[in-house]
């Protein structure tokens, strides 16, 4: 699958969609191949704060369990609740399905680039 080019990514294998100051976030499609098929996702709440580089909630898959690391610091402003009955949406569309949104207040993590992020996979193998 493609890495699309308007997302910005993380070392951590998280999207950001940024539009004016709200981050839409999800998984990439590299991170949904690593983990295999999801099982479980736990999530923030709405009004929860998130703070760049930290977990905001985690995923379990049949092969382990990983902590979302959020990209943006913020307000979460919405969950994708369909992902608590259906946590496989990831799999399917990791571009497609994303996990929270985020009214942010300034700081993010040293986001990458598509090329930049498809260089990092590279070299992870």
């Amino acid at each position: 699958m493609a890495t699309p080019n308007e997302l910005k990514y993380t070392s951590t294998h998280e999207w950001a969609k940024i539009e004016g100051n709200t981050a839409t976030i999800g998984i990439s499609d590299h991170a949904q191949q690593a983990l295999g098929d999801l099982v479980f996702i736990n999530l923030p709440q709405e009004g929860d704060e998130a703070v760049a580089g930290e977990a905001f909630g985690d995923l379990e898959s049949v092969k382990a369990v990983s902590d979302l690391i959020s990209p943006v610091s913020g307000t979460i402003c919405a969950v994708n609740e369909a992902l608590l009955d259906a946590p496989e949406m990831l799999n399917e569309d990791p571009y497609g399905a994303w996990i929270i949104k985020v009214e942010m207040s300034g700081e993010t993590e040293e986001l990458l680039d598509a090329a930049a992020y498809d260089a990092l996979c590279e070299q992870e193998g």
